[in-house]
């Protein structure tokens, strides 16, 4: 399959849960009309009320990603006008996905390398297969350095230390090393992990979604903040909850000794 055949981005939906699959196997390159399809799609979803969480994965079951399509890097200057640019795009789109304010999980298999690597960090859940994954930030290898926040990403992911590790040594890691670093939160077999993905969104989905929001702003840009900042930015979250539909039935859940259904209100 090439994505010059076929649509670079496929969206599927089930209920409150949105899949973006990038439909480009085996190896699921980073292309230009991907990554012009995925800031369309990342738009729409931040904005969408009725999308309570996102699943970023790809197609097949050999490599989530090898990364940035290179040869096409001319193509995309021209078109943009500077490599600086083209890398503009790519950073745009992930500082989106990463301060949406409902979840997205991206399942990590196969090739994830560079920014097959970055968009990942990007998002707020990570799953990878249990066996065969090949996960790093290999640009050293070309000269370069990660140029989609890789560096910055993993480094608050995984500290100073295991970032260094993996970026002057160009290392390729597996999910079960990279469950152990604290890169991704839950290891699978490859024949569940996309199951599993679907799974935890729907989960997420059922919480409720201003909640759910204010969590994401207050631990998302908590980096960014002193303490009392992120004080008063979970202050204002707890309060935009106050009085809602979705708090009151918590509530009323919680005495009923039931589970809550929250409707977003």
């Amino acid at each position: 399959m090439s994505q010059t055949d076929e649509t670079p981005l496929i969206v599927e939906r089930d209920g409150a849960v949105v899949t973006l699959i990038n439909n480009d196997a085996p190896r699921n390159r980073m292309s230009l009309g991907y990554m012009d399809a995925l800031e369309r799609e990342v738009g729409a979803l931040a904005e969408d009320r009725s999308v309570r969480a996102v699943v970023i994965t790809a197609a097949g079951d050999e490599h989530f990603s090898v990364g940035m399509d290179l040869k096409q890097l001319p193509q995309g200057i021209a078109k943009m006008g500077s490599a600086e640019a083209v890398f503009d795009q790519r950073l745009r789109v992930l500082d989106r996905i990463e301060r949406m304010e409902k979840p997205v999980i991206a399942t990590l298999f196969g090739y994830c390398l560079g920014g097959g690597l970055e968009l990942p960090l990007a998002c707020h859940f990570r799953l990878a297969a249990e066996e065969g994954a090949k996960i790093g930030l290999p640009e050293m290898d070309l000269g370069s350095v990660p140029a989609w926040g890789g560096s910055a990403r993993l480094t608050r992911c995984v500290g100073r230390d295991q970032a260094l590790d993996m970026i002057l040594r160009a290392k390729k890691i597996s999910g079960p090393e990279a469950l152990r670093i604290g890169l991704v939160n839950e290891v699978w077999p490859m024949a569940e992990l996309k199951d599993r993905a679907q799974a935890l969104a729907q989960e997420l989905a059922a919480m409720p979604p201003i909640a759910v929001a204010g969590v994401l702003r207050c631990v998302v840009t908590a980096g960014e903040r002193s303490l009392a900042e992120g004080l008063a930015e979970e202050r204002r979250a707890v309060m935009q909850t106050m009085g809602t539909k979705d708090q009151q039935e918590g509530m009323r859940a919680f005495l009923e000794k039931r589970r809550p259904v929250f409707t977003g209100e």
